[in-house]
Parts: structure tokens; sequence; C-alpha cells
């Protein structure tokens, strides 16, 4: 593999605040724009990046398969199990009013904005992973097949 210094420092630069950007969109989906799926991309990105720079076999040490698979599980759990855990509360599937509480709302969010970020977390934790693994399937395919 060739070796472009430039690109590596500048990437190892970059990769951090890609990473934190994606946290920012994440947890400012729910005030203005962005959310789960864009900052699960965003993410996303930031790993693909570093495969694309540092290899397919670094990425996979940082980010293991094994991991992404179970990433991508836990997402649609967390999605599935808060609208379950909404109908367990008396509720409908993913109404979020069930889920308002009354200790300490400066602190702990509750109803709307707690189901919400719920479910916007596994969307990016589910779009960060599948995202990961199709760029593991693709790079991971034979030049001559």
């Amino acid at each position: 593999m060739i070796k472009f210094p430039i690109i590596r420092v500048i990437t190892k630069l970059l990769i951090p605040y890609i990473l934190l950007f994606a946290f920012y969109v994440q947890f400012h989906g729910d005030y203005g724009p962005g959310g789960g799926f864009q900052a699960g991309v965003i993410f996303a990105s930031g790993l693909i990046l570093y495969g694309l720079v540092f290899g397919l076999d670094a990425i996979k040490r940082v980010a293991p398969p094994i991991v992404i698979e179970k990433l991508m599980a836990l997402g649609v759990l967390v999605y599935a199990g808060t609208g379950f855990a909404t109908m367990l509360l008396g509720g409908n599937f993913l109404d979020y009013d069930v889920l308002e509480h009354s200790f300490n709302h400066q602190y702990l969010p509750g109803g709307q904005h707690l189901g919400i970020f719920v479910v916007e977390v596994g969307v990016g934790i589910t779009v960060t992973s599948v995202m990961t693994m199709i760029f593991y399937a693709f790079a991971s395919r034979s030049r001559f097949v």
C-alpha cells in the first residue's frame, strides 16, 4: 500500500472533528435540523474515511465487524424497545406522552423529549453500523470477481 503522509496526518486531524460533529447533530436533532440518521451517516463517514486512508485491516481493528453486527441489532432493539415500553406503560406504539415523569425535570427529560431522544439514538447506532458494514462488504471484495 502506498503511504501518503500528508493525507494520513490531515485525516488524523479531521476525524475527531467529524465524530464530534456527528454527536452534535445527534444531540441537537430534537431542537433543530439533524437527528439519528444524519448523525449516523456523519459518524460512519468518519469511520469510512479512516478505512480509506489507513486500510481495511486498520478500520477492522478499530471497529471489528462482530461489534458492528451487534450494534446493528442494538440500534433496532433500542428503537423497538422504546415503542414496546410505551405500549407496556399504557400508550400506543411510540406514544411518548406515557414517558412523562414527575421528578427532577431540570436534569432528566421526559415525555416527548425523552422518547424522541432515545429513538434517535437507536436510529443513529443502526445507521452508523449499517453504513460501516456496507463499506466492509464493498471494500472486502476481491478485484477480479
